[in-house]
Protein backbone atom coordinates (compact mmCIF):
# COMPACT_ATOMS: atom_id res chain seq x y z
CA UNK A 1 0.00 0.00 0.00
CA UNK A 2 2.88 2.49 0.76
CA UNK A 3 4.39 1.78 -2.45
CA UNK A 4 0.76 2.58 -4.54
CA UNK A 5 0.32 5.79 -2.41
CA UNK A 6 3.92 7.23 -3.01
CA UNK A 7 3.49 6.37 -6.78
CA UNK A 8 0.17 8.52 -6.38
CA UNK A 9 1.96 10.95 -5.29
CA UNK A 10 4.76 10.99 -7.86
CA UNK A 11 2.28 11.19 -10.53
CA UNK A 12 -0.08 13.88 -8.91
CA UNK A 13 3.47 15.58 -8.07
CA UNK A 14 5.04 15.41 -12.13
CA UNK A 15 1.57 15.99 -14.11
CA UNK A 16 -0.29 18.60 -11.93
CA UNK A 17 -0.02 21.19 -9.64
CA UNK A 18 -2.04 20.04 -6.84
CA UNK A 19 -0.13 19.83 -3.27
CA UNK A 20 1.07 16.37 -2.43
CA UNK A 21 2.81 15.16 0.09
CA UNK A 22 6.78 14.68 -0.37
CA UNK A 23 7.57 11.01 -1.62
CA UNK A 24 10.77 10.19 -3.00
CA UNK A 25 11.69 9.91 -6.70
CA UNK A 26 12.89 6.49 -6.55
CA UNK A 27 12.30 3.13 -8.57
CA UNK A 28 10.16 1.55 -6.19
CA UNK A 29 7.89 4.73 -5.15
CA UNK A 30 7.94 5.12 -9.49
CA UNK A 31 6.26 1.58 -10.52
CA UNK A 32 3.03 2.63 -10.35
CA UNK A 33 3.16 5.98 -11.16
CA UNK A 34 1.70 5.69 -14.30
CA UNK A 35 -1.33 4.02 -12.82
CA UNK A 36 -2.55 7.52 -11.78
CA UNK A 37 -1.92 9.68 -14.43
CA UNK A 38 -5.00 9.27 -15.98
CA UNK A 39 -6.58 10.02 -12.70
CA UNK A 40 -5.33 13.40 -12.88
CA UNK A 41 -7.38 13.69 -16.06
CA UNK A 42 -10.30 12.53 -13.47
CA UNK A 43 -10.14 15.24 -11.78
CA UNK A 44 -10.09 17.75 -14.18
CA UNK A 45 -13.01 16.49 -15.89
CA UNK A 46 -15.35 16.42 -12.48
CA UNK A 47 -13.73 20.46 -12.33
CA UNK A 48 -15.29 20.82 -15.34
CA UNK A 49 -18.67 19.45 -14.57
CA UNK A 50 -18.78 20.96 -11.67
CA UNK A 51 -17.71 24.59 -13.04
CA UNK A 52 -20.47 23.73 -16.37
CA UNK A 53 -23.07 23.69 -13.73
CA UNK A 54 -21.62 26.12 -10.96
CA UNK A 55 -21.86 29.11 -14.06
CA UNK A 56 -25.32 28.03 -15.15
CA UNK A 57 -26.39 28.95 -12.10
CA UNK A 58 -24.99 32.17 -11.26
CA UNK A 59 -25.82 33.27 -14.47
CA UNK A 60 -21.59 34.21 -15.44
CA UNK A 61 -22.51 34.05 -19.27
CA UNK A 62 -21.33 32.11 -21.93
CA UNK A 63 -18.02 33.79 -22.75
CA UNK A 64 -16.90 33.53 -19.01
CA UNK A 65 -17.83 30.19 -18.47
CA UNK A 66 -16.09 28.83 -21.79
CA UNK A 67 -13.00 31.06 -20.84
CA UNK A 68 -12.44 28.85 -17.33
CA UNK A 69 -13.34 26.01 -18.77
CA UNK A 70 -10.15 26.06 -21.11
CA UNK A 71 -8.18 27.42 -17.94
CA UNK A 72 -9.15 24.70 -16.06
CA UNK A 73 -6.73 21.64 -17.38
CA UNK A 74 -4.11 24.90 -17.24
CA UNK A 75 -4.73 25.41 -14.11
CA UNK A 76 -4.52 22.16 -12.45
CA UNK A 77 -1.60 20.67 -14.75
CA UNK A 78 0.71 24.04 -14.96
CA UNK A 79 1.16 24.13 -18.44
CA UNK A 80 3.25 20.81 -18.70
CA UNK A 81 1.57 19.51 -21.71
CA UNK A 82 0.75 22.55 -23.32
CA UNK A 83 4.62 23.27 -22.48
CA UNK A 84 5.05 19.63 -24.73
CA UNK A 85 2.66 20.86 -27.60
CA UNK A 86 5.44 23.86 -28.46
CA UNK A 87 7.91 22.36 -28.30
CA UNK A 88 6.44 19.84 -30.51
CA UNK A 89 5.17 22.43 -32.88
CA UNK A 90 8.61 24.34 -32.64
CA UNK A 91 10.14 21.22 -33.73
CA UNK A 92 8.19 19.92 -36.69
CA UNK A 93 8.50 23.74 -37.87
CA UNK A 94 11.65 23.27 -38.61
CA UNK A 95 11.53 21.01 -40.87
CA UNK A 96 15.82 19.98 -40.16
CA UNK A 97 16.86 16.52 -39.40
CA UNK A 98 15.61 13.93 -36.38
CA UNK A 99 18.58 15.12 -34.64
CA UNK A 100 18.30 18.67 -34.63
CA UNK A 101 14.12 18.24 -34.13
CA UNK A 102 15.46 16.80 -31.00
CA UNK A 103 17.61 19.71 -29.23
CA UNK A 104 14.47 21.91 -30.19
CA UNK A 105 12.47 20.25 -27.95
CA UNK A 106 14.89 20.60 -25.14
CA UNK A 107 15.49 24.38 -25.60
CA UNK A 108 13.34 26.26 -23.97
CA UNK A 109 12.56 29.22 -26.44
CA UNK A 110 9.67 29.64 -28.08
CA UNK A 111 10.02 30.02 -31.65
CA UNK A 112 7.47 31.97 -33.92
CA UNK A 113 5.41 28.45 -34.44
CA UNK A 114 5.38 28.13 -31.02
CA UNK A 115 3.71 31.20 -30.60
CA UNK A 116 1.95 30.67 -33.50
CA UNK A 117 0.17 27.07 -33.08
CA UNK A 118 -0.38 28.08 -29.17
CA UNK A 119 -2.74 31.39 -29.96
CA UNK A 120 -4.58 29.08 -32.73
CA UNK A 121 -4.45 26.29 -29.76
CA UNK A 122 -6.14 28.81 -27.41
CA UNK A 123 -8.45 30.17 -29.42
CA UNK A 124 -9.79 26.97 -31.72
CA UNK A 125 -10.70 25.79 -27.64
CA UNK A 126 -12.00 28.39 -26.54
CA UNK A 127 -14.64 28.06 -29.57
CA UNK A 128 -15.17 24.24 -28.84
CA UNK A 129 -15.68 25.23 -25.11
CA UNK A 130 -18.70 27.59 -26.36
CA UNK A 131 -20.43 24.99 -28.10
CA UNK A 132 -20.72 22.62 -25.08
CA UNK A 133 -24.14 21.76 -23.70
CA UNK A 134 -24.96 19.81 -20.58
CA UNK A 135 -26.14 17.05 -23.53
CA UNK A 136 -22.19 16.45 -24.22
CA UNK A 137 -20.84 17.26 -21.28
CA UNK A 138 -20.52 13.99 -19.23
CA UNK A 139 -18.71 12.50 -22.24
CA UNK A 140 -16.35 15.06 -22.26
CA UNK A 141 -15.40 14.77 -18.89
CA UNK A 142 -13.93 11.73 -19.67
CA UNK A 143 -11.49 12.71 -22.32
CA UNK A 144 -9.28 13.95 -19.95
CA UNK A 145 -8.35 10.73 -18.47
CA UNK A 146 -8.65 9.25 -22.06
CA UNK A 147 -5.66 11.40 -22.96
CA UNK A 148 -3.84 10.35 -19.79
CA UNK A 149 -4.35 6.77 -20.28
CA UNK A 150 -3.13 6.76 -24.12
CA UNK A 151 -0.64 8.69 -22.90
CA UNK A 152 0.47 6.50 -20.34
CA UNK A 153 0.53 3.66 -22.97
CA UNK A 154 2.82 5.57 -25.02
CA UNK A 155 5.51 6.15 -21.98
CA UNK A 156 5.28 2.28 -21.93
CA UNK A 157 5.45 1.16 -25.10
CA UNK A 158 6.77 3.01 -27.29
CA UNK A 159 10.91 3.64 -28.43
CA UNK A 160 12.35 6.27 -26.49
CA UNK A 161 14.28 9.30 -28.37
CA UNK A 162 16.01 10.29 -25.21
CA UNK A 163 17.04 7.19 -23.03
CA UNK A 164 17.85 10.21 -20.23
CA UNK A 165 14.42 11.91 -20.46
CA UNK A 166 11.71 12.26 -18.09
CA UNK A 167 9.30 9.65 -20.18
CA UNK A 168 12.14 7.01 -20.37
CA UNK A 169 12.68 7.31 -15.89
CA UNK A 170 9.01 6.86 -15.29
CA UNK A 171 8.91 4.10 -18.63
CA UNK A 172 12.24 2.21 -17.42
CA UNK A 173 10.99 2.71 -13.80
CA UNK A 174 7.83 1.00 -13.68
CA UNK A 175 6.60 -2.48 -14.02
CA UNK A 176 5.32 -2.38 -17.43
CA UNK A 177 3.01 -5.55 -17.48
CA UNK A 178 0.75 -4.71 -14.64
CA UNK A 179 0.27 -0.88 -16.13
CA UNK A 180 -0.18 -2.06 -19.33
CA UNK A 181 -3.15 -4.15 -17.72
CA UNK A 182 -4.78 -1.10 -15.71
CA UNK A 183 -4.82 0.87 -18.82
CA UNK A 184 -6.68 -1.51 -20.84
CA UNK A 185 -9.10 -1.71 -18.05
CA UNK A 186 -9.02 2.05 -18.17
CA UNK A 187 -9.73 2.07 -21.72
CA UNK A 188 -12.33 -0.47 -21.20
CA UNK A 189 -14.25 1.53 -18.61
CA UNK A 190 -13.79 4.99 -20.12
CA UNK A 191 -15.17 4.40 -23.61
CA UNK A 192 -17.50 1.79 -22.25
CA UNK A 193 -18.88 4.21 -19.63
CA UNK A 194 -18.79 6.98 -22.76
CA UNK A 195 -21.21 4.81 -24.83
CA UNK A 196 -23.12 4.22 -21.68
CA UNK A 197 -23.57 8.04 -21.29
CA UNK A 198 -24.79 8.47 -24.96
CA UNK A 199 -23.38 6.09 -27.69
CA UNK A 200 -23.05 8.58 -30.24
CA UNK A 201 -20.80 10.62 -28.22
CA UNK A 202 -19.10 7.69 -26.98
CA UNK A 203 -17.86 6.27 -30.28
CA UNK A 204 -16.65 9.54 -31.41
CA UNK A 205 -14.72 9.78 -28.56
CA UNK A 206 -12.94 6.82 -28.95
CA UNK A 207 -12.60 6.93 -32.51
CA UNK A 208 -11.26 10.54 -32.22
CA UNK A 209 -8.89 9.26 -29.46
CA UNK A 210 -7.66 6.26 -31.40
CA UNK A 211 -7.11 8.16 -34.50
CA UNK A 212 -4.82 10.63 -32.70
CA UNK A 213 -2.67 8.05 -30.80
CA UNK A 214 -2.06 6.44 -34.32
CA UNK A 215 -1.07 9.84 -35.84
CA UNK A 216 1.08 10.52 -32.38
CA UNK A 217 2.77 7.03 -32.99
CA UNK A 218 3.65 7.88 -36.66
CA UNK A 219 4.62 11.32 -36.08
CA UNK A 220 6.88 10.80 -32.97
CA UNK A 221 8.62 7.37 -35.24
CA UNK A 222 8.74 9.27 -38.60
CA UNK A 223 10.21 12.71 -37.23
CA UNK A 224 11.74 12.02 -34.01
CA UNK A 225 13.07 8.03 -33.80
CA UNK A 226 10.69 7.69 -31.01
CA UNK A 227 8.67 9.33 -28.05
CA UNK A 228 9.37 11.80 -25.56
CA UNK A 229 8.13 13.88 -22.54
CA UNK A 230 7.46 16.80 -24.92
CA UNK A 231 5.73 14.74 -27.58
CA UNK A 232 3.74 12.84 -24.74
CA UNK A 233 2.44 16.50 -23.96
CA UNK A 234 1.89 17.58 -27.30
CA UNK A 235 -0.35 13.96 -27.75
CA UNK A 236 -2.44 14.68 -24.29
CA UNK A 237 -3.22 18.21 -25.51
CA UNK A 238 -4.17 17.76 -29.32
CA UNK A 239 -6.08 14.32 -28.28
CA UNK A 240 -8.31 16.13 -25.82
CA UNK A 241 -9.16 19.03 -28.65
CA UNK A 242 -9.50 16.47 -31.30
CA UNK A 243 -12.13 14.88 -28.86
CA UNK A 244 -13.80 17.41 -28.25
CA UNK A 245 -14.59 18.69 -31.69
CA UNK A 246 -15.68 14.92 -33.03
CA UNK A 247 -17.79 15.12 -30.29
CA UNK A 248 -19.65 18.43 -30.71
CA UNK A 249 -19.47 18.17 -34.33
CA UNK A 250 -21.18 15.09 -34.71
CA UNK A 251 -23.70 15.99 -31.77
CA UNK A 252 -24.32 19.03 -33.69
CA UNK A 253 -24.63 17.08 -37.19
CA UNK A 254 -26.72 14.24 -35.46
CA UNK A 255 -29.49 17.19 -34.44
CA UNK A 256 -29.67 18.66 -37.63
CA UNK A 257 -30.53 14.96 -39.10
CA UNK A 258 -32.88 14.43 -36.48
Amino acid sequence: MKSLWNSFIVAFSMYSKIPMPRADWNKENMKYSMCFFPWVGLVIGALELGWFYLAAWMELGDIFRSAVMVLIPVAVTGGIHLDGLLDTADALSSWREKERRLEILKDSHAGAFAVIIGISYFVLAFGTASMVSAECLPVLCLIFALARTYSALSVENFPKANPSGTAAAFGGNSLKKRVNAVMAVYLVLLCGGAVLLNPLHGVLMAAAAALTFWYYHHMAMKYFGGMTGDLAGFFVSVCELVMTLAVIIGNRIAGMIG
